[in-house]
């Protein structure tokens, strides 16, 4: 299963918020920011700070699909 975080960065862009911001707001590293950006990983803590700061749920940042390869 592999996950993608488009709907972050278009929610971010509707909250006219930018990654800056936002990591300082949710109190995240830089680190997870950049996982993020990668589809990578992160922590279920990190997600639910940020969706504490956007005002959101998971399932407006995050969506998971599955792999073609299994």
């Amino acid at each position: 299963m592999s996950r993608s975080y488009k709907k972050l960065w278009k929610l971010m862009i509707d909250k006219e918020i930018n990654k800056t911001e936002l990591t300082k707001k949710a109190k995240i590293s830089t680190n997870a920011m950049a996982n993020l950006g990668r589809n990578e990983s992160v922590p279920l803590e990190t997600l639910e700070k940020i969706c504490a700061v956007l005002n959101c749920t998971l399932d407006d940042i995050v969506e998971f699909s599955e792999d073609e390869n299994v």
